[in-house]
């Protein structure tokens, strides 16, 4: 366990990016000293074929070389590597699990729907008031909702909609047809409609991750990615469901032009604005206002390692 003032590295592979914190972590004091982000599509294909293309590995491994570089530069003492969405639906997983410890020592985690839930929670709400919260994090691959007051979850659902597996699966024009898209809603509206009926109404409103704060950036008209802009803006619901209407419509040359879009998600964010506008619309929600934080699964990981062994 590590002791306080240690130095940890936390990574979140996900779907479509790779994503690396380094903190200090003092008591119940979190100092972050870099965030670092690859998009590698890990996750490309695997909704057909349950299967990591050797491409997408590589992709992925070249990326935690280049973080290990950092980790050894900062000095890190606890290091601890997450996989979600791609790697709990792949049946070669090993292949990457075994790559991963030969570069960094220690054995990836693959999180549990509920427990990639769990992390996401802890990192969107530690420095959030309190209060009845509903935190949602839209990944590449799955759709996280959690239900908890301060550190006590009370619900937690995990669901295999995300922006790379809809986009795969229903969203192959270029800009996405009205077919695809009413199809796609469709499917998101069968998937959630008996999810937010276990949901009692919330006050708070919260979302993370990178389809969020990217809808986030667009609502606001940034003219580049402002992560202390973005991290606890305040969006009126309506401002969030135009801004996500607008991203679906556009061609993917067109959302690559917008100046604060990552280059890497400029494919997927239709199908990860898809799964945001039909929670704000059956959500059951006490608030007109959906609060943006940029801290995630990735700080939740972190505050994670503090009581995992390395």
């Amino acid at each position: 366990m590590p002791e306080p003032r240690s130095r940890v590295a936390a990574i979140d592979c996900g779907t479509n990016s790779i994503r690396l914190l380094v903190s200090d972590i003092d008591g119940d004091e979190k100092t972050d000293l870099l965030r670092e982000m690859r998009i590698v599509r890990l996750g490309e294909g695997v909704d057909r074929t349950g299967h990591l293309s050797e491409e997408a590995i590589q992709r992925t491994l070249q990326a935690t070389r280049e973080y290990a570089e950092i980790i050894a530069m900062f000095g890190v003492t606890h290091i601890r590597f997450c996989a979600t969405s791609a790697v709990r639906d792949a049946d070669n997983a090993v292949e990457l699990e075994d790559a991963v410890e030969g570069i960094l020592g220690v054995r990836l985690e693959v999180l549990a729907g509920l427990d990639e839930a769990q992390a996401s929670f802890v990192g969107a709400t530690r420095d959030l008031p309190g209060g009845r919260t509903l935190v949602v994090d839209i990944g590449g691959g799955s759709t996280e909702l959690v239900v908890g007051t301060g550190d006590d979850i009370e619900w937690s659902v995990s669901l295999d909609i995300g922006s790379v597996r809809l986009t795969e699966r229903f969203l192959g024009t270029d800009p996405a047809s009205v077919a695809d898209v009413t199809a796609c809603i469709e499917h998101v509206d069968s998937v959630l409609a008996p999810v937010v009926e276990q949901i009692a109404p919330v006050d708070t409103f919260v979302g993370v991750a990178g389809t969020i704060t990217t809808v986030a950036a667009h609502s606001l008209a940034l003219p580049s990615y402002d992560s202390q802009a973005i991290h606890l803006a305040r969006l009126h619901l309506t401002d969030v469901s135009a801004a996500c209407l607008s991203l679906v419509q556009m061609s993917v040359a067109d959302r690559r032009r917008l100046p604060f879009m990552h280059p890497g998600r400029a494919d997927v964010i239709g199908g990860g604005a898809i799964i945001l506008d039909r929670l704000v619309a059956l959500l059951p929600l006490r608030t007109d206002t959906l609060v943006v934080s940029e801290h995630d699964i990735l700080d939740g990981i972190v505050w994670g390692t503090v009581s995992t062994p390395s």
